[in-house]
């Protein structure tokens, strides 16, 4: 490369994220992107319900409006649960929770029971009253074991791990006061299911960023190899990638992307292959027509003349110069993959259940828009268009920075 080359390629480099930091409506969407990503990562580490997939239910909670308080009753499981370290908690939808949450009004305790009057639905129609041993709430009690009274105001029964244990009634009273006894507000209300809204919406940011991510890439490696081949070999290699994005693109993207997910089966993972095989065709076209140019410039015919190989031009040489294409590309790409998984989740071909997707989550309560609780269908359409806004804001915003005139008369310049 020449040493004009070398300098505009440096001021290319050094003067693109000056140029992004100036664009404030990329910045904001940057920041969306990245508080979505830091959402997504952490997972159920910071939802209020970090059972998997956000999937506790209670359908007395049925539709609750934002901001609901509810007294519930935490009752120990009888039954082993299996503990995961961080990154299981992280990456594999969360935890099962080690209490049953009982929605109760009111409670009392009468000797070694503890009676609940179960919440309703609504605070003014009066619940079943239940009874609980105060043991069996507070722990988890052996499948096979018995509580037992001493006659004395003690328990006595045997855990699941086997060991005996001897508590004063008095004590497991007080216990379950403080530790089982809580107020649960859900600050964006219930789902039709009785589930934590908030919890929902934060789970599917995992699902949209996940299909936007892995898609994204598959597009880009598939994209950037067909197009790179085409643009630098030319002739018959050119005419057979051209007649393929051709027949690819002939055929609408949504219809493309059924046909795939019914071929390969309904699921989390068909989904990333099915979109990331329908989106590599505008990348393999802009790769293409970059490598159609450059392939004629002087340092390439410079590295013919030193004997390199042809996958050394391409890789090495002509590729890093299209990169910047490519990445805008992404960008919008990205935003496609969110609608297309929303949109597939919506026809019921896309995540299943239990999996929290915004497209399903809109499925499941477009009915409630004509009654009061519209919100339930509405937040996650608003965090769809959100997201894809905040992808085309960053792809606008990259597509400024790395314009090459510009940059190139800036430094002409001095600026």
């Amino acid at each position: 490369m020449t040493e004009n080359s070398k300098k505009f390629s440096r001021a290319l480099s050094s003067q693109t994220w000056p140029r992004f930091k100036k664009n404030k409506l990329a910045m904001g969407g940057l920041a969306v992107i990245l508080i979505a990503s830091f959402v997504a990562t952490l997972g159920s580490l910071i939802r209020p319900d970090s059972t998997p997939m956000a999937n506790e239910m209670s359908l007395q909670l049925t539709a609750k409006p934002p901001g609901f308080k509810v007294q519930m009753l935490k009752i120990k499981n009888n039954q082993h649960v299996e503990r995961q370290n961080v990154f299981a908690k992280m990456f594999f939808g969360g935890e099962d929770n080690e209490y049953k949450n009982t929605p109760i009004r009111g409670y009392r305790f009468s000797g070694e029971n503890i009676i609940v009057q179960e919440y309703a639905g609504t605070t003014n129609t009066a619940g079943v009253e239940k009874s609980y041993n105060v043991a069996d709430v507070a722990y988890s009690l052996s499948l096979f074991g018995t509580v037992a009274n001493d006659g004395k105001g003690n328990l006595i029964f045997d855990l699941q791990t086997n060991e005996k244990i001897v508590r004063p009634v008095a004590d497991l009273q007080q216990e379950i006061v403080a530790n089982n006894i809580i107020t649960k507000k859900f600050l964006l209300g219930t789902d039709r299911f009785g589930r934590d809204m908030l919890s929902r919406l934060m789970a599917g940011s995992l699902i949209s960023m996940s299909v936007g991510f892995i898609s994204v890439f598959i597009s880009i490696i598939i994209g950037v190899l067909f197009g790179a081949l085409a643009g630098y070999f030319r002739g018959r290699v050119d005419d057979i990638v051209i007649w393929l994005i051709n027949v690819v693109w002939s055929i609408p993207t949504l219809l493309l992307v059924i046909a795939i997910t019914l071929a390969l089966g309904k699921g989390f993972w068909q989904i990333f292959i099915a979109v990331g095989l329908t989106m590599w065709v505008e990348v393999a076209r802009v790769v293409r027509g970059q490598f159609l140019s450059l392939r004629e410039k002087e340092f390439v015919e410079a590295g013919k003349a030193l004997g390199f190989s042809n996958l050394r031009i391409i890789f090495k040489h002509i590729l890093p110069n299209v990169m910047g294409p490519v990445i805008v590309i992404s960008a919008s790409n990205f935003a496609n993959a969110i609608l297309i998984e929303a949109g597939l989740s919506f026809l019921g071909i896309g995540s299943q259940p239990p999996m929290s997707s915004w497209g399903s989550m809109i499925k499941d309560h477009y009915g409630y828009i004509i009654v009061d609780a519209a919100y339930l269908a509405i937040l996650p359409g608003l965090a769809i268009m959100v997201m894809v806004l905040a992808f085309v804001l960053v792809g606008n915003g990259l597509r400024d920075a790395l314009d090459s005139k510009a940059i190139e008369e800036d430094h002409v310049f001095g600026y």
